[in-house]
C-alpha cells in the first residue's frame, strides 16, 4: 500500500509513540540516576522530572493503543492532549530562547532564593559558595570552603545559563514540532478506513 494509506499512517503513529515512550523512560532513568549517585538532592526537582516522564509515558501509551486498535475515542483524546502539550511546550521553548542576560540573571536569583536543596547541589557541583557574596556565618557544601577560597556562584551559573537555556529551548522546540506532526497524523489516521474491516463501516 502507498505511504499515504492506512498502514503507513498507523506505522508512523506507532513509531512516534515508541519514540515518546523511550524519551519518557529516559527522563525517569536520568532522575533516578541523579538521585542515586547523589548529584541531585532536591526531591522537588526529581519529582517534577519523574512526573513529566510518567505523564509522557501515559500519553504515548494512549497513542500507541489508539493507533494499534484504530480506537476513535482514544485517538481523539490523544490528539487533544498532544495539541495542548504542543502549545505549552512551544511557548516555554520560545521563552527560553528569547530570554536576555538580565532576565536570566533575575530568574537565577529567584531560583536561588527559593530552593535550599537545589542551592546545596549547585554549591557542591560547581564548587562555589553564596550567590553573589558569601558570608562567613552561612553554610556551604563546596569543597573550596576548606581553603577559604570560594568564588560566588552567580558568575559561574550565568556562564552556563545561556547555553543551558538555548539547549533546553532547542530540544523543546524540536519535540514540539514532533507533537504537531503527531496531531496531524492522528487526525489523518482517524479519518481513514481500515481496509481489513467491512468497507461499509467506518471505525
Amino acid at each position: 500500500m502507498a505511504c499515504g494509506g492506512f498502514a503507513c499512517s498507523k506505522n508512523c503513529l506507532c513509531a512516534l509513540n515508541l519514540l515518546y515512550t523511550l524519551v519518557s523512560l529516559l527522563l525517569i532513568g536520568i532522575a533516578a540516576w541523579g538521585i542515586g549517585f547523589g548529584l541531585i538532592s532536591s526531591f522537588r526537582v526529581v519529582g517534577v522530572v519523574i512526573a513529566v516522564g510518567v505523564f509522557l509515558f501515559f500519553i504515548a501509551l494512549v497513542g500507541l493503543i489508539g493507533a494499534v486498535k484504530h480506537h476513535q475515542v482514544l485517538l481523539f483524546f490523544y490528539m487533544i492532549i498532544l495539541l495542548l502539550v504542543f502549545i505549552v511546550q512551544f511557548s516555554v521553548s520560545c521563552a527560553c530562547l528569547a530570554l536576555n542576560e538580565e532576565q536570566q540573571s533575575e530568574l537565577l536569583e529567584v531560583g536561588w532564593s527559593n530552593t535550599n536543596s537545589a542551592r546545596t547541589d549547585i554549591e557542591r557541583n560547581l564548587n562555589c559558595c553564596g550567590f553573589r557574596v558569601f558570608y562567613p556565618n552561612e553554610t556551604c557544601a563546596a569543597d573550596c570552603l576548606r581553603n577559604l577560597h570560594c568564588r560566588p556562584c552567580a558568575p559561574i551559573m550565568e556562564e552556563y545559563a545561556g547555553m543551558v537555556l538555548r539547549f533546553v529551548g532547542g530540544i523543546g522546540l524540536f519535540f514540539s514540532f514532533t507533537e504537531i506532526l503527531g496531531v496531524w497524523l492522528t487526525y489523518r489516521y482517524r479519518n481513514q478506513k481500515d481496509p481489513r474491516a467491512n468497507p461499509s463501516a467506518f471505525i
